[in-house]
């Protein structure tokens, strides 16, 4: 399998360069508000999209995905709550296991059910050892995948979760606290984690000014993701990519 978009968030990560992703729900946007999106997104040099949602219970995803396409280069990472939400028209996807559960179903058992049409789909496939972390609140997440969250402040779960997903061969470790979080991930938490793994570390939920955006990266994420924030107020999406831009290269 082609290996494009992972190999540059490898290299990225060798020259300490942080990336900025946007998160689009299909059924929370329209065409208006993708051509905002996609004008902001551009003008903050967004390094990707992730497309996706918890639930996706409309028919938008392919449209979603097709008129991003059509309107810049940014690269498209599908985001999927669950085996359907594959679009052939993306660059690549998140092959999530919810590590932080108990949940077998999230675990393999719904991978087992999509492989052949994952496959088929000829995207860039990333496996990717997904960690719920507690918010302060109730999430889709955690409720759609019916599994307790990560204490925020158990640091060392974490750590030792991401270093199992690392060691089981995941590509990808991604934090999340979920939409809507109340709290987003601790920077002592994402520092712990990022100092005990070799492979890049997603974290979102909860980000909602730049300057959180700012301190993940310097705690050691290496891509941040937006999504609640952006669709209260698209603005912020300049402001987001300066500050994750900006992050100082983090030293152990």
């Amino acid at each position: 399998m082609k290996s494009t978009i992972y190999n540059s968030l490898t290299d990225q990560k060798k020259l300490g360069k942080k990336a900025f992703a946007v998160l689009i729900d299909p059924d929370k946007v329209n065409r208006k508000i993708l051509d905002e999106l996609i004008r902001l997104s551009v003008d903050a040099k967004v390094d990707h999209f992730l497309v996706g949602g918890s639930l996706v219970i409309s028919s938008n995803l392919d449209d979603c995905v097709q008129y991003i396409k059509q309107h810049c280069t940014i690269p498209i990472t599908l985001f999927p709550g669950s085996p359907s939400q594959v679009s052939r028209y993306a660059d690549a996807l998140l092959y999530l296991s919810v590590i932080s559960g108990r949940n077998p179903e999230l675990l393999i058992g719904q991978h087992v059910i999509s492989a052949p049409l994952v496959k088929q789909s000829g995207l860039e496939i990333m496996s990717t050892g997904y960690i719920v972390v507690d918010g302060g609140a109730p999430t889709t997440v955690s409720y759609i995948s019916n599994t307790y969250p990560v204490p925020s402040d158990k640091p060392e779960i974490a750590m030792c979760t991401a270093m199992a997903g690392e060691m089981l061969g995941m590509k990808l470790i991604y934090m999340d606290a979920g939409s809507g979080a109340k709290r987003p991930i601790p920077e002592n938490m994402i520092k712990l984690v990022a100092d005990h793994i070799e492979v890049p570390l997603i974290v979102g939920g909860g980000i909602v000014t730049p300057e959180k955006a700012y301190l993940n990266c310097k705690a050691g994420a290496d891509m941040i993701v937006v999504g609640n924030a952006i669709e209260k107020e698209t603005s912020l999406i300049l402001e987001m990519g300066a500050a994750v831009h900006s992050a100082p290269v983090r030293t152990v």
